[in-house]
């Protein structure tokens, strides 16, 4: 299984921290955010990968080259314009060929969850995509699921009135493993987002699961977050530390 990790972003809810950084290159104890994202992938036996670049792309490519420092081997897809979530994996479907499924990972996310048990999971349902959820009573996105998790409803950045009625606190956690085939469902050309243009569209395929988180997980979008998932670190809340796959020392 090859990941597509989506790493093109501006950054814009961190502030001053981003001004001259991407957001995957912030540290979290002595590692960019995007180690942390490489090495949990890594540990788990996926270590063919492929990032997006857009926002001072390379400071990213001149601390993961080749992706050999963490026992990886990493492409990038240049992005002279935004394209979106699903419009970045647009752009790579070439490099992305040939992997029956693709584990799509936001950049700013960082997890230990369990891709392995996510995988077979998908496999077991023959899915089009299975997205990591966890609970959150106020989020961008709701998600419905029947009692075989397949999803039923997929709101994405619904307004006040679109979330009357919708007692579900499952959202998107910015994870998902997708069949191959999902990039068949892509629009060909401009700005794609893969929950609002793609997933959301395909709920009545019936193909659609849900996987509930089962680890740690931040979304880092903000200095508080950023601050929070560094407190994490510290006090011994993930199953990992990228130093454990990295060849060449933090540094």
């Amino acid at each position: 299984m090859k990941a597509m990790i989506l790493s093109a972003g501006l950054g814009t809810r961190l502030g001053g921290l981003t001004s001259d950084t991407p957001k995957g290159m912030l540290l979290i104890d002595g590692y960019p955010i995007l180690a942390w994202v490489v090495a949990n992938l890594v540990r788990q036996g996926i270590s063919d990968l492929v990032m997006n670049l857009h926002y001072f792309p390379e400071a990213i490519v001149d601390h993961f080259g080749d992706g050999s420092r963490y026992g990886a081997r990493i492409d990038y897809s240049r992005e002279t314009e935004l394209q979106g979530t699903a419009g970045g994996l647009r752009d790579a479907r070439a490099m992305l060929a040939g992997s029956p499924e693709i584990l799509v990972h936001y950049g700013d996310i960082v997890t230990d969850q369990d891709f392995g048990a996510m995988l077979d999971s998908h496999r077991r349902a023959d899915a089009l995509a299975t997205v990591l959820l966890h609970e959150r009573a106020s989020s961008n996105s709701i998600v419905a699921m029947d009692a075989d998790q397949r999803i039923v409803g997929f709101l994405e950045r619904p307004s006040e009135e679109e979330r009357k009625g919708h007692a579900s606190r499952w959202v998107n956690s910015g994870v998902c493993i997708c069949a191959e085939e999902i990039l068949g469902c892509i629009p060909e050309s401009g700005l794609a987002d893969l929950p609002r243009d793609v997933f959301v569209k395909q709920v009545e395929s019936k193909r659609m699961y849900g996987f509930p988180l089962g680890g740690f997980r931040c979304a880092i979008d903000s200095p508080e977050r950023l601050e929070a998932t560094r407190a994490a670190v510290a006090g011994g809340e993930l199953a990992f530390h990228p130093s454990q796959v990295d060849r060449e020392g933090a540094g």
